[in-house]
């Protein structure tokens, strides 16, 4: 049996054991109610016009053209694959484990075809239909209804939002209102168009459409005068519904408005925006603008600012454990499409930063590394996700010497003691640790967690203490300064060492991360076919963002022919007290302190 047919085969199994899950499960430790996750916005079963799968688009939106084609772009895309991804699946039956029903609210995000349908409950899924699993599909965007009405917006939505029980006051957490009937939303005026019925959005140019789902809150935690997050009352709604007095899981969107990308349009030289060098909005950077047209030719016209569907993030594996679980003629992928996406994430990736390295000070490098995004580096979902600088310091054979942030590929193994990894840690205050059972401290229960316990990552252009803590994402446990988007890690340089090699990586998913899912799911097979998946794709092998090189300097080697000697000794005496010439501690004299070096380097050289 091919290996496909084996997990095709065996999805069949997998589906049946974890789309009953909730039937079979222990009780959850914490027994919420539907009501704990309302959210304001159109509600399951109010829809004159069902979500359409993404097939029905795809006849004339895809397949004439893999470089733009909107369907074939997208079906490439983990918006595409999100109720397919075998890691969302696992979190979703630790979810339904920890608090009752939790499901629902992931689903409104990862299947919002299946939410507005009626058929996020059971929260495991259990009700979906085939066409559920089309993820965030293109009804689900195209139907999207801005709920702050302007007047360049739909006549149609004064009535829409006129018959909504509660507008979203602040929009997040998959508060999304979608127009009832099947009239398609994108920022064009399309003329006379006979193929269907159409409304011009400028909505969705802005990026406070992907607040809709990339600014996640806990709504059963309520924030307390001192900044802590608590249990509210049980079978309830979230008293007021805005992000600020809910606990904090994500805030991609957040981190963008409080950027300097928020505030205008930003040159970055052609690393982001394709045919756009000038990049503001979230669409800016992850739907980059092309030449061709939005469907087959004939039916558009050719622009050369069309949107390219690519939505990359940083998921660089998943979509290869999605192919191995599901036939390609269901999800639209291929070995070949697959791969290119792929590639587009890890270019996507490099994209998003840069490494500076120096030798400010004798006896040490400094390696900066800059965030180039409009949001933290890295940002979105916490769990699992890291980056980090791996340091190899080399002698004058290419031997090396010294290695900080060393990864063994075959254990999926980090060493972390020794170097900078940046990423959020999340975890449990003894309140809910007493509630639950579980321990307090650092957790991977995301549906639980309710303390920050570190974030150290990079901010972006822009960066206010002051406004990133309005918005609840500032630094925890580590400290940056305002208008700072990069970091500075120092390492001493070991004796023998003349080239220092440096690489910034990023991971999606960690060993450690993948275990849990794998151990603490007691309802179904889910985390052990996620784990599975992830050791048979590589272990989500960490991706290269940045690569750089240093000659070093020999700290006393004051004539540059690579010894310290008498030579160098002479040219410091001469200096001694009237020039810099003999500096080499950086203070711009030559002194003691600069003696005191060049003889504890004396007879070292290459």
């Amino acid at each position: 049996m091919s290996g496909r047919a084996f997990f095709s085969r065996r999805l069949a199994v997998v589906l049946g054991v974890c789309l009953g899950g909730i039937g079979v499960a222990l009780s959850a430790l914490i027994p919420t109610t539907p009501a704990d996750f309302y959210q304001p916005g159109t509600q399951p079963g109010t829809l004159g016009d069902f979500i359409f799968e993404s097939t029905n688009c795809s006849i004339c939106h895809g397949y004439y053209n893999e470089a733009h084609a909107p369907w074939d772009r997208w079906a490439n895309t983990l918006m595409a694959q999100a109720a397919r991804d075998p890691v969302f699946w696992a979190c979703l039956a630790i979810a339904n484990q920890d608090l009752e029903g939790a499901g629902e609210f992931c689903i409104r995000c990862h299947s919002p075809g299946a939410w507005l349908e009626g058929r996020a409950t059971p929260a495991d899924g259990s009700a979906f239909i085939p066409k559920d699993f089309d993820g965030v599909n293109c009804h689900a965007c195209h139907r999207l209804v801005d709920p702050l009405y302007a007047t360049e917006n739909p006549l149609d939505d004064i009535v829409i939002l006129e018959e909504l029980e509660m507008i979203p006051p602040d929009p997040h957490n998959g508060q999304m209102i979608v127009d009832p009937y099947d009239r398609r939303r994108g920022p064009r005026d399309l003329g006379q168009f006979p193929y269907h019925a159409w409304r011009q959005s400028p909505y969705h140019r802005e990026s406070f459409l992907c607040a809709t789902c990339h600014d996640v809150s806990n709504p059963a935690y309520t924030r307390q005068p001192d900044g802590t997050y608590k249990l509210g009352p049980l079978d309830a709604p979230h008293p007021t519904h805005l992000k600020a007095d809910q606990f904090p899981i994500e805030r991609t969107y957040s981190e963008w408005l409080k950027s300097a990308f928020a505030q205008g349009p930003i040159d970055m030289g052609g690393r982001f925006g394709g045919n756009q060098p000038l990049v503001s909005s979230c669409q800016d950077c992850h739907m980059p603008k092309t030449s061709g047209t939005a469907c087959i030719p004939g039916l558009a016209q050719p622009r050369n600012d069309l949107a390219v569907h690519a939505l990359h993030g940083g998921n660089t594996w998943v979509l290869s454990a999605i192919r191995n679980l599901h036939d390609d003629g269901v999800t639209g992928l291929t070995a070949e499409s697959v791969a290119l996406a792929q590639q587009r994430t890890r270019e996507f990736l490099a994209a998003a930063s840069d490494l500076e390295l120096s030798q400010p000070v004798p006896g040490e490098i400094n390696a900066r590394v800059i965030n180039q995004t409009g949001h933290k580096l890295p940002t979105g979902y916490p769990e699992g996700r890291r980056m980090w600088l791996n340091v190899r310091f080399l002698d004058h054979n290419g031997a090396l010497v010294r290695e900080h942030g060393a990864y063994d590929a075959n254990e999926a193994t980090l060493t972390t003691e020794d170097t900078k990894v940046y990423e959020a840690k999340l975890g449990l205050s003894q309140d809910v640790a007493d509630l639950t059972g579980l321990p307090a401290g650092e957790s991977f229960h995301f549906a639980l967690n309710n303390v920050w316990l570190l974030d150290n990552r990079i901010p972006p252009r822009g960066f206010t203490n002051a406004g990133f803590a309005e918005v609840q994402a500032a630094p925890v446990g580590y400290a940056y300064e305002d208008g700072q988007h990069w970091d500075d890690t120092a390492y001493t340089i070991p004796a023998g060492a003349v080239r220092a090699e440096v690489r910034v990586f990023f991971q999606t998913s960690t060993r450690e991360y993948m275990e849990f899912l794998r151990v603490a799911n007691t309802t179904d097979s889910s985390g052990q076919v996620a784990y599975e998946q992830w050791v048979a794709t590589g272990r989500s092998a960490p991706a290269e963002m940045d690569f750089a090189v240093l000659d070093l300097a020999i700290p006393g080697d004051l004539n540059g022919d690579g010894r310290v000697d008498q030579s160098d000794l002479g040219i410091l005496l001469a200096a001694f007290g009237t020039g810099p010439e003999g500096d080499l501690d950086g203070d711009g004299d030559t002194d003691q302190a600069d003696l005191g070096v060049l003889l504890a380097f004396f007879g070292t050289g290459w």
